[in-house]
């Protein structure tokens, strides 16, 4: 197990990363899923064997209430389905944390609930936000749960130049679910996950 981290060089670190991985050109990437509230692509991933998702849709509201249901707060255990429980366990500053939170089975439970313990860090970027996070090896492992591990994934989030009541979300992940599973089982829940992420929070904001 180890301990916390020093949160200032880990917070630059997962910040370049994720502007790094903004920065790739379209033609690396190939669609995984589209549908009326966004388009994911994927591709491999440099961190693990599995693929880095890019997820992006218009969301009809202003970048500051997007931010606000997506990073760990009280909002996003009320709309996000995926999610079962979430624990703030340390706080480093008002924009800085790390928390602990599980989520569902999926497809018919072939993907049992996973656990995860993620430091999450959200900054400014343009004229809108970055909320980002990665996994740490913390804590002992809930029971009937599997640790899972995100590598530096994070979200995007800036007001449509002509209609800054609308925001261009774009979302980054890639997710480790470890334990026994079939690769495919796993690239099929991920886009189907990060399109209903979409929907799910459409709904949450016009609430």
């Amino acid at each position: 197990m180890d301990l916390l981290p020093d949160p200032a060089p880990l917070a630059t670190r997962l910040q370049n990363t994720l502007l790094r991985y903004h920065s790739i050109a379209d033609s690396e990437w190939r669609i995984a899923r589209k549908t009326k509230d966004a388009v994911v692509w994927r591709k491999p991933s440099e961190e693990f064997s599995g693929y880095l998702y890019k997820a992006q849709g218009v969301v009809e509201d202003i970048t500051n209430r997007i931010v606000d249901h997506i990073r760990p707060g009280p909002y996003r255990l009320d709309w996000d389905s995926l999610m079962t429980t979430m624990d703030i366990v340390e706080t480093f500053e008002e924009n800085c944390c790390v928390m602990r939170y599980t989520t569902a089975g999926q497809l018919w439970n072939i993907i049992a609930p996973r656990e995860f313990v993620d430091f999450s860090y959200t900054t400014s970027y343009e004229d809108g936000l970055l909320s980002c996070g990665v996994s740490l090896n913390y804590g002992e492992v809930r029971p009937n749960f599997v640790r899972g591990f995100n590598h530096p994934c994070g979200w995007f989030c800036v007001p449509l130049k002509d209609y800054p009541s609308h925001s261009l979300l774009t979302g980054y992940i890639q997710t480790e679910l470890r334990g026994m599973l079939p690769q495919s089982a796993v690239d099929t829940a991920m886009a189907s996950t990060l399109t209903n992420f979409y929907s799910d929070l459409k709904k949450a904001l016009k609430s």
